[in-house]
């Protein structure tokens, strides 16, 4: 399901058929991440789904790591196909995570 979920997201992105909400324009603006930035992670070669959540609240969504063409590793927010919308954008801390990928397990030291 992964797989497929990330191949219909960067299908939409590169139809120019997604959408950004209004939450990720803010978050974009204020951490200086350009919506170019944001297509060229979900479209890079070594993009890959690192979290679905398919009970959220507002909606089935999940969380995309990309790297931009300035090798730039980015978290994209984004909910399923067929309406892909931007939800969220930020560079993972590497505090709380290992190689992007995986959160790390907090309170063990």
């Amino acid at each position: 399901m992964i797989k497929g979920l990330l191949d219909g997201i960067q299908a939409e992105v590169r139809s120019e058929t997604h959408r950004f909400t209004l939450h990720a324009g803010e978050r974009m603006i204020e951490r200086h991440i350009s919506v170019s930035e944001v297509k060229e992670a979900i479209l890079s070669g070594g993009s890959e789904v690192v979290e679905v959540y398919p009970d959220d609240p507002r909606g089935p969504s999940c969380l995309v790591l990309g790297v931009t063409a300035a090798d730039r590793p980015l978290h994209i927010g984004c909910s399923y196909p067929p309406i892909v919308a931007v939800i969220t954008a930020y560079d993972p801390d590497p505090g709380e995570w290992v190689n992007w990928r995986t959160r790390k397990v907090k309170g063990n030291g």
